[in-house]
């Protein structure tokens, strides 16, 4: 092909790639287009044969200069793909997983419908080496995971590109002057549409209202070409968004939502303008610019209501800022650091005003923060030297000093935002199967107006178009597809604010349906912050030796009593504890120099005792008793008080007040159990449960015809969450816990999540109440049309107008009644 620059020079041939001299002895070449083009290296030779390939050898003949030295010679769109591929770059958006796995969250630019939604995943899934793709509607993310080893993130990329969307990172900032443009665009094509309509029906309104020969044949015609060039603009920059999807999904044999919309603007459009070259015949001008107006200023509105819905769940993303003060190691030297590269153990300095960036332990200072992206209460929590801190709260009017203890994706904040990640990458039931149906229903139109169109020519060919198009504008597959995720995407941020994540898909629809509830005690219904009230030794054995033996076995062990036992222990001298092994539900056994014990549940404990326990120990009362025994003897009893929730009594009246079941399912013992059941006015109160008796007490449930909702926190309730068709898991429980639960309640207030089941339930009542609008308003517009009783302008208002009422709809659950 012929080069815009010359490969060869008065120092002898260059490179044709970079225009570098060719060193002595150098034979390589890369056929361009049919010709061999000499390189200077291999490296040039690899980027050349990446051009040709890659369908950018345009690039040689358009260059109007070599690069300077060194730099990297690539033609933009292959040089961004490429750059995908390096580690570096990676670090910042994509996961590595086990088994050479990697993982990463994409925005998808030119998402539309369902359909985008249906082609980018069935499309990329046929890629080698993809192992899952999942497309959120609402927020345009997509989450990929593939093996590095089987392709590479470039070519997923361009796998993306082929098909007519474009992909980048996901990152809160980006996403948002994505969403910014996304505007501006959507503005400016609905102003030249709107202008162009304006226009257009002040030419065509003489026409309505004259009376025969009163406009001249003259006058008719210069009206109608003025139209038409009016016209010209609104369909080729207007609606050019509808052409290029709909001939982007018709290449991908796919019938989405735009091809009715394209066919019936373009057929009227066409006809529109044959008859104004013949002179004779109808037009439509009016009615193409009058729908391609309102549907556009619908699809604005309900952009700007889906961007409202989507924002709340953005919101962590932006909660840190990029950069944090770090003192040194003596308190007195402070340097700016980027957030990315603080690690465990700095020091951090906060000041009035200013974000926490990381989980940790005020070491000096006192000050008050705001905690509400976390609890969703605004009032600030005070803090002084020893008080934990999360990152993400904003600090009050006192300088911290803070230990940081959780960085990075380490931190509450990042787990949370994991979760709700989760939660937008899957597909719920329901929408998957919206998404079918208003396949089918497109399919179906086609089919229809195709028949209408036959019909009406034969009958009555003057108005076989004009009906035509008015049976595929005014059908609104849009309205079926956007009922159940906008929905549930309002549902999702709803709930948030209200304090309840949700990480999993079908959650909101499931604790709509819920009708028994089954409550964890300890860190649940109780606060879990047990305190040790009374201790009782075994002659010979003392208060601070037993509890020094029990603190060393409990180091190793996040469950509430023992947190009670550690803060109750001594804070020095406690002996080290070799092979200890946990029993979720059970105890701790270990061993403290050389001598095996036991620590736990009076059972567990006593296989190691083996003598009969004392009759000290025996009429000992508490929310929770533990024994501790070394091989062959008891040697202490431990009694802790727990205390029952605040709004523990009113989430469970409230509850029974719907018709909910209720029950206790709890590892400590009958008395304390019983009595919190009693308090609460539980009657289905069981104790003494191990994990695989929580979740065989479940099971039978389930059995029953029951739709269990799981509450729990501890690592023993893990099983029980995950079996329950859905689970909640106390804020302050393990990260297992969260982890297997469907929804995280944020902080203590219980009551929460009352609220966040009648949220639940207002959606389910929104979107069966979209469904039926966007079937019923089908079944009645589609006939009407079809009998030749709607105008291609009215059809145009329907479509737009159904879409636009179901996501107005679904903004109601974010109001609260």
């Amino acid at each position: 092909m012929p080069s815009a620059l010359s490969t060869s020079s008065s120092a002898g041939i260059v490179c044709f790639h970079c225009g570098q001299p060719v060193p002595a002895g150098t034979v390589l070449f890369v056929p361009v287009e049919g010709i061999p083009r000499q390189m200077c290296c291999a490296g040039c030779q690899a980027v050349c044969e990446a051009i040709v390939t890659g369908g950018l050898a345009d690039y040689y003949q358009h260059r109007q200069a070599f690069p300077d030295r060194g730099e990297v010679v690539l033609p933009p769109a292959l040089a961004e793909l490429g750059l995908f591929d390096h580690p570096e770059f990676q670090q910042a958006f994509v996961r590595p997983l086990a088994g050479g796995e990697r993982e990463a969250d994409l925005i998808l630019e030119g998402i539309t419908c369902a359909a985008c939604v249906w082609l980018n995943e069935r499309h990329l899934a046929t890629l080698s080496g993809v192992v899952a793709v999942q497309v959120n509607y609402a927020t345009r993310r997509a989450r990929i995971r593939w093996r590095e080893e089987d392709v590479r993130l470039s070519q997923i990329l361009a796998a993306v590109a082929a098909i007519g969307y474009r992909a980048h990172p996901y990152d809160p900032q980006r996403s948002e002057l994505l969403a910014q443009k996304e505007r501006r665009t959507a503005l400016w094509r609905l102003f030249v549409a709107g202008f162009g309509m304006m226009q257009v029906m002040m030419y065509a309104f003489p026409a309505y209202i004259a009376a025969e020969g009163d406009i001249s044949v003259v006058a008719g015609g210069l009206m109608r070409w003025a139209s038409m060039v009016l016209t010209l603009p609104v369909v080729l920059y207007s609606a050019a968004p509808f052409f290029s999807r709909a001939w982007r999904d018709l290449r991908l044999l796919r019938l989405g939502m735009d091809v009715p919309v394209a066919l019936g603007v373009g057929a009227a459009f066409v006809a529109s303008v044959w008859a104004t070259l013949r002179g004779a015949g109808e037009v439509y001008f009016d009615s193409v610019t009058m729908f391609v107006f309102f549907l556009l200023g619908a699809r604005y509105l309900e952009m700007l209501a889906r961007q409202r819905a989507t924002r709340g769940a953005e919101t962590l993303g932006r909660l840190l800022p990029v950069f944090a003060r770090r003192l040194s190691a003596d308190g007195v030297v402070e340097e700016q650091v980027a957030v990315s590269s603080l690690a465990v153990g700095d020091v951090l300095l906060v000041r009035p005003g200013e974000t926490i960036v990381a989980d940790g332990v005020v070491r000096a200072g006192v000050s008050e923060v705001n905690e509400a992206w976390l609890t969703g209460e605004s009032l600030p929590v005070a803090k002084q030297q020893g008080s934990r801190v999360l990152g993400g709260s904003l600090n009050g009017t006192g300088a911290l000093e803070i230990e940081a203890q959780q960085v990075g994706e380490a931190t509450r904040l990042a787990t949370i935002r994991r979760l709700m990640e989760r939660a937008s990458a899957e597909r719920p039931r329901i929408v998957a199967q919206a998404d079918r149906v208003s396949l089918v229903f497109t399919v179906l139109l086609l089919v229809l107006a195709a028949g209408v169109g036959v019909y009406w020519w034969w009958s009555e060919p003057a108005r076989a178009l004009s009906i035509c198009v008015a049976v595929l504008v005014v059908s609104c597959p849009c309205a079926l597809s956007l009922a159940t995720p906008v929905a549930l995407t309002v549902a999702t941020d709803a709930l948030a604010r209200a304090g309840l994540l949700v990480t999993r898909g079908h959650a909101i629809e499931t604790l709509a349906r819920a009708n028994h509830f089954v409550f964890d005690k300890t860190g649940t219904l109780t606060t879990g912050r047990l305190r040790l009230v009374n201790v009782a030794c075994v002659e010979g054995e003392s208060r601070e030796s037993v509890l020094a033996l029990a603190t060393a076995l409990e180091l190793h062990s996040e469950h509430a009593v023992a947190r009670a036992l550690v803060d109750a222990g001594p804070k020095a001298e406690v002996p080290i504890a070799d092979e200890v092994r946990i029993h979720p539900g059970q105890g701790v056994l270990g061993q403290v120099k050389g001598v095996r014990l036991a620590l736990g549940r009076e059972d567990f404990v006593a296989e190691l005792a083996v003598q009969a326990l004392p009759v000290s120990f025996v009429s000992a009362q508490g929310d929770s008793v533990v024994f501790l025994a070394r091989e062959g003897a008891w040697l202490a009893m431990f009694v802790l008080a727990d205390s029952v929730r605040g709004a523990a009594s009113a989430l469970i009246s409230g509850l029974r007040a719907e018709g909910c079941g209720i029950s206790i399912f709890s590892g400590d013992g009958r008395l304390p159990v019983r009595a919190l059941a009693d308090r609460l006015g539980v009657e289905d109160a069981r104790a003494e449960l191990l994990p695989e008796g929580k979740y065989a007490q479940l099971t039978a449930l389930q059995a029953q015809g029951k739709i269990v909702a799981m509450v729990g926190d501890g690592i023993n309730d893990a099983p029980v969450l995950a079996q329950a068709q859905v689970s909640i898991a106390m804020a302050g429980g393990t990260e297992l816990a969260r982890n297997q639960a469907d929804l995280v309640l944020l902080g203590d207030d219980l009551e929460r999540l009352l609220l966040g089941r009648q949220i639940a339930r207002k959606t389910q009542a929104i979107i069966r109440e979209n469904l039926i609008w966007a079937f019923a308003y089908n079944l009645l517009a589609i006939p009407a049309a079809a009998l030749g009783w709607v105008t291609p302008w009215m059809a145009g208002i329907g479509m737009g107008g159904s879409s636009l009422l179901v996501v107005l709809n679904a903004l109601r659950i974010a109001r609260r009644n």
